[in-house]
């Protein structure tokens, strides 16, 4: 999907949400567990039910990895069932691989040939080598870690320099020269709050994917503030917080309510910058 095309379908939904598949079998309703394949028929009726609402979903890998071969094949069918229902949704396979350019060039086959994703997540820290091999590909984005919101993001990201530069800023800055926000954006997390003017300081026009709102806490008024540009940029998650809303025969519905009612904020919100 081009950036183009992702910011015609905000600007038509009035919404930037994107829902995080994060489908654990340990979590959802229990009269699922009949089905054939239970991972499959609850994204089903999460996405049918968000869709309206939603421009973007993401799938974590590792729910569907911890299921083996089957989690694999829930995965495929998810996308498929994507690509062939909803093909403005613009899916990000939340995979976080990184590794030696031949490896990485496999991976971006992977993800990008074989399962016909929008977008990957990468990580940076093996350098540009382990990630150019993902943006050979026409309307496909890497999507780098950058600032994210879990507590051992201190331990490397926020080292500084003798020059006061931290961690995270210089691999957004050094990475800028591998890709351009038509190709690359940055996971920031949504807990950060006014940490999001310094992204912008090093990222002003890059599309971010902001994971962290709702369960963990993130508030979407700040990252709207200090993150939002004229084409938006913003991509916010939310994962347990719409999935989970509720482990009834009625999860899809209450899904589809918690989704409505961060879509209008956001609606409301983009209407106060003059984006819609």
């Amino acid at each position: 999907m081009k950036r183009t095309e992702l910011f015609e379908n905000i600007c038509r939904k009035g919404s930037f949400l994107c829902v995080g598949l994060d489908t654990d079998l340990k979590k959802i309703p229990e009269h699922l567990l009949k089905e054939e394949d239970p991972i499959f028929a609850f994204n089903k009726a999460i996405i049918d039910a968000t869709a309206p609402y939603t421009i973007a979903y993401k799938p974590n890998l590792a729910f569907y990895e911890s299921a083996g071969a089957a989690g694999w094949i829930s995965l495929e069918k998810t996308v498929k069932y994507l690509r062939e229902n909803y093909p403005d949704q613009f899916i990000i396979a939340d995979a976080k691989r990184g590794d030696i350019g031949n490896t990485a060039g496999l991976y971006a086959r992977s993800f990008f040939e074989h399962l016909d994703v929008d977008a990957l997540t990468v990580a940076p820290y093996m350098g540009e080598d382990s990630v150019t091999p993902f943006l050979g590909y026409d309307g496909k984005w890497v999507i780098l870690l950058a600032l994210t919101s879990n507590p051992g993001s201190q331990d490397f990201q926020m080292i500084e320099d003798k020059h006061g530069h931290r961690v995270f800023e210089d691999v957004i800055k050094k990475s800028s020269h591998w890709g351009s926000p038509v190709n690359m954006m940055y996971v920031v997390g949504a807990t950060r709050g006014e940490m999001f003017k310094d992204i912008r300081a090093v990222a002003p026009r890059s599309f971010l994917l902001v994971p962290g709102v709702g369960a963990q806490g993130g508030s979407l008024e700040e990252v709207v503030k200090y993150g939002i540009i004229d084409e938006c940029g913003l991509i916010v998650n939310s994962s347990r917080g719409i999935i989970y809303a509720s482990k009834g025969d009625d999860f899809a519905e209450a899904a589809g309510r918690e989704a409505a009612k961060l879509a209008a904020q956001m609606k409301e919100l983009l209407t106060q910058h003059n984006i819609i």
